[in-house]
This record gives structure tokens, sequence and C-alpha cells, in this order.
């Protein structure tokens, strides 16, 4: 897999802001737990649109996802190869920088397994590091299934 720039945003509607992505700009949407989030290929890159419920008190800039709890949004992040990403893990630990999400496992034993983690810049901008247990991912260049895909880790 080549390395993939990735932003994940909040949105408010987020069946709006995927119509305007989809059916506007003629992206294509992929990976998705609707009503949460839903990730758009942006022309080979991924564009993660998190939902926002402008009545419901939620902690501010946190998102709750599948098993890993809560992350930042937004963050900005990238895809990595498997020697990159650990090398990078590494001088984070050297450099004793602190994980705001620590590495873990996503979608394990699915098509989109992938270790990922969290931390921020020295302005404090979130950035999330990732790479696919599968070499051979090419996200965002999956088939997508518009009723969501059990077997890349989504219901």
């Amino acid at each position: 897999m080549s390395s993939t720039f990735h932003l994940a945003i909040e949105v408010g509607d987020i069946e709006v802001a995927r119509r305007f992505y989809v059916d506007i700009l003629g992206c294509e949407e992929a990976d998705h737990e609707l009503p949460d989030w839903c990730d758009i290929n942006l022309w080979g890159n991924e564009l993660t649109l998190h939902s926002s419920n402008p009545e419901k008190e939620s902690m501010p800039g946190c998102h709750d996802v599948d098993t890993m709890g809560t992350i930042p949004v937004p963050h900005f992040g990238v895809h990595l190869d498997r020697i990159t990403y650990n090398d990078i893990k590494r001088r984070i630990e050297d450099s004793n920088i602190d994980y705001v999400c620590k590495p873990f496992i996503r979608f394990k034993n699915k098509q989109l397994e992938q270790e990922t983690f969290f931390i921020k810049d020295p302005h404090g901008n979130h950035l999330e590091i990732k790479s696919y247990t599968d070499s051979e991912v090419d996200y965002p260049g999956l088939s997508i299934d518009p009723v969501g895909r059990p077997d890349w880790g989504c219901p």
C-alpha cells in the first residue's frame, strides 16, 4: 500500500455531508459505521466524516469508534508500511512522547486490520499513524458495498 493522507473532520448531519462528497463531488464512499462515521475516497486519500449532534453534549473534540474507544477529532493521519510505522513508533517512545491513544489493533482478523495510535504535535494538533496488517490493502481502492463491509471490520 502506498502512503495515504487521511483527515477526520466533524460534520453535523453525516447523511448531508455524505451526499455532498459522494453525489455532488463524485467521490466514492468507503468504509463506514453509519450513523457515526463514514470514510470518503477523496481522490486517493481518506476523508473521515464524524457525525455530531449539536443538541447532545459530548467531550469536545472526541468521538467514540468501534472497539478502540474515544479518538480525537479533528485529526490528520497517514497510512504507512509496517517497517516505517514500527520505526516511527520506536522514535516516539525513545523521545518520551505521550500517546493520546496508545497503539491499538483495530478490525482484528478483518481485511482492514490495522495497528494505529494517536499523538499530538508540539502545537497540539492530533496525528494518527496507522499501518494495515495486510500490506497489499490498497485503501481507498477497495470495492464498495453500500450496506457495510463486515469482512473489512465494519457492520
